[in-house]
C-alpha cells in the first residue's frame, strides 16, 4: 500500500480507481526550464521511493529539468501505455518488459535506439551481465535498460504450515498432487491464485510446458522452425495437467476473478486459508514489505519435475526485469538517457538489493541468504523463459492469457486451446 506521504500526492484521473494511477512531481525548481515525463509500475512504497529518489538526484544534478513521474499498476499501466503510443504520446522515459510489445513499439519507429548511447558509454553498459539486455534487442540494436530485478517464478509456502501438517516442499508432480490433497484435507487451499489478470495462471502452464517439453518446444514454436507447432503434444500435456491441478482442487475458490494488484492471493497466504502460491520472486520483497511478521513464515521451491519430463530445473522469467526506454517522441533524448543512468546508479542499485531485489549488474555482492538461494537456481537453470505474454507479440500474449484462463476454467480443452493458439500463430508469426 502507498504510504501516507505519497497518498497526499496522488492526483486521481476521474476514470482511475484504486491505486491505479499516481502521478506526482518533486518541487518544481524556480530554474528548470525542461520537463520529462517518465511511467513506471514501481507503485510498492520502497522500490516507489527507490525510483523517487534517484529522480531527485537527477533533478539536483540538472536543476534546470523537472521530472513528471507517473507510477501506474501493472494492468492498468499495459493498457495506458499502449493508448499512449497508439496516440503519438507516449512518455519520454517508459518501463516496458521487453520481447514482444517493446518490439512493436520499436518497428513502429516509435522507440529511441540506445545502442549509440551504450556505445558511447561503455562504463555503463559494462556494469551490465550481457545476457541481461537480449529480450530488448531487435536486429541487434538496444532498446532498453534493465533496471528493477532478476526475477524467476518459484513456489512460495507457509513453513508454519507445512511443518504442523508434517509436509516437505514436493519435488514431483506425484508429490505435489499429494500435498494437494493432505492441504485439502485439513481445510486449507493449497495455491493462492489470483488470475483476474491472468498473467498469474499462466506461470503454471509455462512450467509445464518446459516440465514436460523442455524449453526448445516453445521457442520452435514462437519462432516458427521447421516442426515447432502451438499444436505440439507437450502444449496439450500442459493443458491437461493444468486441468488435472484444477480438478484436484488445488486453488483457492474463485480464483479467476480474484485481482492479483490489490493483494488477493496475498491476502489468502495471510489469513493461513491458502499455503502456496506460484509467483515472481519479487513476491518475497513485496510480501517482507507488506506484512513483515508473515515474511519470517515465508519459504520457496522450485516448481516440480513430471515423470518422464525433459527438463528439472529450466525457470520461468528474466535476466533484468522492467526495462527502461526512451521514446522517439522524446524532444530531450540525451537528458532522458541521463535520467535513465541515474535510476540504475550504485545508490539505487544497493537500495533494490537491500529490498531483495537483483539488479543484473556484473559482481553484485549478494548475501542475503535466499538472494543466494535464488542466484544459484538461476545459475544451475538450462534455460530462462521469458514470460510467454512478454515474449509473444501482443495479439498472440493476450490469447496465451485467454486460453489459460479458459483451461483453469475448464470451458475449454487441452486439445482445442492448443489448436485455437496454433491457428493464430500462423496469421500473426512470420
Amino acid at each position: 500500500m502507498q504510504s501516507a506521504k505519497m497518498l497526499k500526492l496522488l492526483k486521481m484521473p476521474a476514470a482511475a480507481c484504486g491505486l491505479a494511477w499516481a502521478t506526482w512531481a518533486a518541487p518544481v525548481h524556480a530554474q528548470a526550464t525542461e520537463t520529462l515525463t517518465e511511467w513506471d509500475i514501481q507503485v510498492q512504497p520502497v522500490p516507489s521511493r527507490i525510483v523517487a529518489d534517484a529522480q531527485a538526484r537527477f533533478e539536483k544534478a540538472n536543476p534546470q529539468v523537472k521530472v513528471v513521474r507517473s507510477a501506474i499498476l501493472n494492468d492498468p499501466y499495459k493498457t495506458k501505455i499502449k493508448i499512449a503510443f497508439g496516440a503519438n504520446e507516449p512518455p519520454c522515459v517508459f518501463s516496458s518488459w521487453g520481447g514482444g510489445p517493446l518490439r512493436e513499439y520499436v518497428r513502429a519507429g516509435q522507440v529511441t535506439d540506445l545502442s549509440p548511447y551504450l556505445a558511447k558509454d561503455e562504463a555503463f553498459r559494462e556494469r551490465f551481465v550481457a545476457s541481461s539486455f537480449d529480450t530488448a534487442k531487435t536486429d541487434s540494436k538496444t532498446y532498453g535498460v534493465p533496471a528493477e530485478n532478476t526475477s524467476l517464478s518459484v513456489i512460495y509456502y507457509n513453513t508454519e504450515l507445512f511443518a504442523k501438517l508434517k509436509l516437505q516442499p514436493p519435488k514431483t508432480w506425484p508429490e505435489l498432487l499429494q500435498t494437494v490433497e493432505t492441504l485439502k484435507a485439513n481445510g486449507v487451499a493449497p495455491f493462492a491464485l489470483a488470475n483476474k489478470s491472468k498473467w498469474p495462471g499462466s506461470m503454471y502452464f509455462m512450467y509445464l510446458v518446459d516440465r514436460i517439453g523442455g524449453a526448445e518446444v516453445f521457442r520452435k514454436a514462437a519462432d516458427r522452425t521447421p516442426g515447432g507447432s502451438f499444436a505440439d503434444p507437450v502444449f496439450v500435456e500442459a493443458g491437461k495437467r493444468l486441468q488435472e491441478l484444477v480438478k484436484a482442487g488445488a486453488f483457492a475458490q474463485g480464483f479467476n476473478g480474484l485481482d492479483y494488484d490489490i493483494g488477493s492471493s496475498r491476502r489468502l497466504l495471510y489469513s493461513g486459508k491458502a499455503a502456496m502460491t506460484l509467483m515472481g520472486s519479487w513476491e518475497g520483497a513485496t510480501i517482507k514489505n507488506e506484512n513483515p511478521e508473515f515474511s519470517k513464515k515465508l519459504d520457496f521451491f522450485a516448481f516440480p519435475s513430471l515423470p518422464g519430463g525433459k527438463s528439472a530445473n529450466g525457470v520461468v522469467g528474466t535476466v533484468g526485469d522492467n526495462f527502461y526506454s526512451i521514446s522517439k517522441a522524446c524532444k530531450q533524448p540525451d537528458l532522458a538517457f541521463n535520467l535513465i543512468k541515474a535510476m540504475v546508479d550504485d545508490t539505487s542499485v544497493q537500495a533494490r538489493l537491500a529490498d531483495n531485489r537483483i539488479v543484473p549488474i556484473k559482481g553484485l555482492k549478494v548475501t542475503e541468504p535466499n538472494q543466494q538461494r535464488l542466484m544459484a537456481m538461476l545459475a544451475d537453470s538450462k534455460s530462462v523463459q521469458l514470460w510467454y505474454d512478454q515474449d509473444l507479440p501482443p495479439k498472440l500474449g493476450e490469447l496465451h492469457k485467454d486460453l489459460v484462463q479458459s483451461l483453469f476454467a475448464l470451458s475449454i480443452t487441452p486439445e482445442e486451446a492448443a489448436q485455437k493458439m496454433e491457428t493464430a500463430a500462423k496469421a500473426e508469426l512470420h
